[in-house]
């Protein structure tokens, strides 16, 4: 993802864009801070309401415990953070973490307004440098945030180190469509219908466009699993979703 190991001229795609690597997160705030207050919405528009379906997945593979210590990277409005909270009861913990203030604002408000306000707490937290002691632990899990981050490797080696022995992280993202047959209506939709959806429903085209472009600059399937063993994790392994437009990841520490 880099260009160079300078850090002063370190390069980072931004969508189809290469940008200063240190302009990276706040164009991607940005975005976020953007469409904070319709994002549960178009999640929905997006995908047919399919998200809801990649999340309870995600969530039956993380197999979270009661109470074992579950933190939740990049939560946005707290869907995978909801069913962590079920999972790891009264005597468990989840730590609700994401960088943009905006969107952890509007997860804390919905998991308040639902009734979710045991074994919860909420930390801004960047995911390449998590502010947690080494195997503080149990399962990590991290939605549709991955492609955001600026340096993916760190962000990996970053989990990795917060896990306990016997830990597992998961990571939904987008990735490629090994459907080939439907790449031109998949390219169709994302960067015509996506953007339009954008600016009807969240008055903001250009972030959505930016997310259609993430989509394809993220690492592929086969990829990703390279980076997760490059970082330490074991016993990795993914489960293309509807296609491969999502993919669960998943590593173990041992």
């Amino acid at each position: 993802m880099t260009a160079t190991n300078d850090p002063h001229h370190e390069q980072a795609d931004f969508g189809f864009e290469r940008v200063p690597a240190q302009e990276k997160a706040q164009r991607v705030g940005a975005v976020f801070s953007s469409v904070a207050g319709r994002y549960d919405l178009m999640n929905d528009l997006m995908s047919a309401g399919l998200h809801r379906l990649w999340k309870q997945q995600t969530l039956r593979l993380i197999n979270a415990r009661p109470g074992q210590r579950v933190l939740d990277l990049a939560a946005g409005t707290g869907d995978l953070s909801f069913g962590l909270a079920e999972a790891v009861g009264r005597d468990g913990y989840v730590l609700v973490s994401d960088i943009n203030r905006e969107m952890l604002e509007q997860g804390r408000d919905r998991l308040l307004n639902e009734g979710r306000v045991g074994s919860l707490e909420y930390v801004l937290a960047d995911a390449e440098q998590l502010p947690f002691p080494s195997r503080s632990f149990d399962r990590i899990s991290m939605g549709f945030g991955l492609r955001n981050v600026t340096r993916i490797p760190r962000a990996l080696d970053a989990m990795r180190e917060t896990l306990r022995p016997g830990g597992r992280a998961v990571i939904l993202e987008f990735s490629s469509l090994y459907l080939k047959p439907l790449q031109p209506l998949y390219d169709l939709y994302s960067f015509r219908l996506l953007p339009l959806m954008g600016k009807w429903v969240a008055g903001d085209a250009e972030s959505y466009r930016y997310l259609a472009e993430s989509i394809r600059m993220h690492p592929d399937q086969e990829t990703l699993q390279s980076m997760m063993i490059d970082a330490g994790f074991e016993d990795c392994g993914y489960i293309n979703l509807s296609g491969g437009i999502v993919a669960l990841h998943y590593g173990h520490v041992y």
